[in-house]
């Protein structure tokens, strides 16, 4: 058994002791960020990548669709027809979209989807 001196046994907090100590660290903890200039700046960053151009927007179009397995890269042109030139069928049709919203990152509505019949159009 220990025993402790008066002046080592602790009471317990009143609430408004506990809540000097929160302000006090927290203050503490804005004057050190404010010092070390770690206050984030008051403008957006949306991306640290360059900005997407047509040339590179085409490109990513047409290697998703060489690297589909039932598009005959040979016959692949920005105007080929998914279904009358590479003999592409509906579920086909469905299968290049979703690749392209994952390539993109982005849903495309099953309205605009129906349009999209070229690597044209999905440009």
């Amino acid at each position: 058994i220990r025993f402790y001196s008066p002046e080592v046994v602790r009471t317990k907090p009143t609430e408004e002791e506990i809540k000097q100590r929160v302000l006090k660290v927290c203050a503490s903890y804005d004057k050190v960020t404010a010092d070390k200039r770690l206050i984030l700046p008051l403008e957006r960053c949306y991306s640290s990548k360059p900005p997407l151009t047509l040339k590179l927007i085409t490109d990513r179009v047409l290697l998703v669709l060489k690297l589909y397995d039932k598009v005959n890269p040979d016959k692949l042109t920005l105007d080929s027809h998914f279904i009358n030139d590479l003999g592409l069928d509906s579920l086909d049709h469905v299968e290049v979209i979703m690749a392209m919203e994952d390539e993109f990152g982005f849903e495309i509505p099953d309205g605009d989807a129906e349009k999209l019949l070229k690597p044209a159009d999905i440009v």
